[in-house]
Order: structure tokens, then C-alpha cells, then sequence
């Protein structure tokens, strides 16, 4: 069981996180149970902030940030009704993040082994998206307001 769960270790839980200056989402991505891979996301471009480990080593939740935009993964818990996409045969929520560059960032997902759902097109809405999903299932659209 990880030690987080258990309460055990206060003083992490309080530095997990830098403090929070305004509002924004954080998504938590829920991946396998016994995951003790994210690789993908490193070659993505996202630095990890931390990564709490079961006693195992797989990996329970792992906090990342990629250009100022946190999220995180996060394995299956019996108490909470979510699903990873593998399991749930599909997904709720795609992950829209907004960068400088679509194509670059957009690219370095594709050489990291994501897989290309639609590619980097700009709309007459205003938007400049390309949609992949992630190894894990997860949906990316990579996007700009033009």
C-alpha cells in the first residue's frame, strides 16, 4: 500500500506542490494498476515534479508539468468509480493543451509513440489542433488560439 494513502508522511503531502497563485485544472490521466513505466510522457516533453511509488515499484500517482501546465497520473483505486481508457473501451475527456508551437509539440508526441488521431489543422474557428492519444489511451489535442 502506499505509504501517501496511509497518511504516514505528512510533510510530503504539504510539499507536493508548489502553492497554488491561481485557478487552473490539473487533469489526473488514470493508468493500469502495476504501471511502472510513464516514459512516454518524459520523451513528451513533461518534467516530473514527483512520483510516489506502492511498495512494488509501481507507480501509484506521479504529479508532471509540461510548459507550466500540471497534471497527473494516477493508477486505479477500488473506492473511486474511474476507469483508464483501456478498460472503459474509451474515454470522457480529451486533454486540450494550449502551447506556442502545434507543431512542434505535436511532433515530439508522435516520435514519443503516441498515435495520430487527427493532425495539426487550423480551423475557422480560430484554432490551431492536432489530436493524438497517448499509450495509456488518453486524448491530447495540442492547440493554439490563433
Amino acid at each position: 500500500m502506499c505509504k501517501l494513502c496511509a497518511f504516514t508522511n505528512i510533510a510530503i503531502i504539504k510539499n507536493m506542490t508548489n502553492a497554488i497563485e491561481k485557478t487552473h485544472f490539473a487533469p489526473e490521466l488514470h493508468i493500469p494498476n502495476g504501471t511502472f513505466n510513464i516514459d512516454f510522457y518524459n520523451k513528451f516533453g513533461a518534467t516530473e515534479h514527483f512520483c510516489l511509488r506502492n511498495d512494488d515499484g509501481s507507480i501509484h500517482v506521479a504529479e508532471l508539468e509540461i510548459d507550466g501546465a500540471i497534471f497527473h497520473l494516477h493508477e486505479i483505486m477500488r473506492w473511486f468509480e474511474a476507469l483508464e481508457p483501456v478498460t472503459a473501451k474509451g474515454v470522457t475527456t480529451v486533454v486540450g493543451l494550449f502551447v506556442d508551437d502545434v507543431h512542434k509539440v505535436f511532433k515530439r508526441g508522435i516520435s514519443a509513440g503516441a498515435t495520430e488521431i487527427r493532425p495539426v489543422t487550423d480551423y475557422e474557428y480560430g484554432y490551431r489542433q492536432g489530436l493524438f492519444k497517448d499509450p495509456f489511451g488518453h486524448y491530447w489535442q495540442i492547440q493554439k488560439k490563433m
